[in-house]
């Protein structure tokens, strides 16, 4: 991937109490297949072609996820909404406000 400057990055601030949870889940289910990093707040998953970067707090779930492209962007967004939606069944769907940056 190239440098961070010429990547695309959208972020969500997603309401839950579950956040933490949330993200363990995620990061040992992608950590068979792809790259990941896991605290018990924080997770980074390492996709061919994006990073998602998930933080934990009490009220909230923050997503980032960073592409070489829109497109990708786009993609990858959706994969992990609809990934968190899976674990956050009692709660899904839920509600990603994707921002740019």
């Amino acid at each position: 991937m190239k440098g961070l400057n010429t990547m695309a990055r959208e972020t969500a601030r997603v309401p839950t109490a579950n956040g933490a949870r949330y993200l363990q889940q995620l990061c040992k289910h992608w950590s068979h297949k792809l790259d990941v990093q896991l605290s018990e707040n924080e997770g980074t998953v390492r996709f061919p072609a994006a990073v998602a970067t998930m933080k934990a707090d009490p009220e909230a779930l923050t997503v980032s996820v960073e592409a070489q492209d829109g497109e990708t962007l786009e993609r990858m967004k959706g994969v992990v909404a609809s990934h968190l939606d899976r674990f956050a069944f009692k709660e899904a769907p839920l509600p990603f406000a994707w921002q740019k940056g």
